[in-house]
């Protein structure tokens, strides 16, 4: 397993907003971890919530077709 990111790290990583990142995982639809004020990610986990959001966002799209 690989050590967890800090939200400047993961923006980093995935050229996303840190405001963005932070707020999604505030909101409950990023996993993240919380100590404290400081929030960390899994980078995995993210990318396949992303991933699942996008593909989610695709079938979507195509019913309004």
């Amino acid at each position: 397993m690989r050590a967890p990111l800090t939200t400047a790290q993961l923006a980093v990583r995935l050229r996303l907003p840190r405001r963005w990142l932070r707020g999604e995982a505030l909101s409950g639809r990023l996993p993240c971890l919380q100590v404290g004020r400081r929030l960390l990610f899994d980078l995995d986990a993210v990318r396949s919530v992303l991933a699942q959001r996008a593909a989610a966002s695709r079938v979507a799209d195509e019913g309004r077709e």
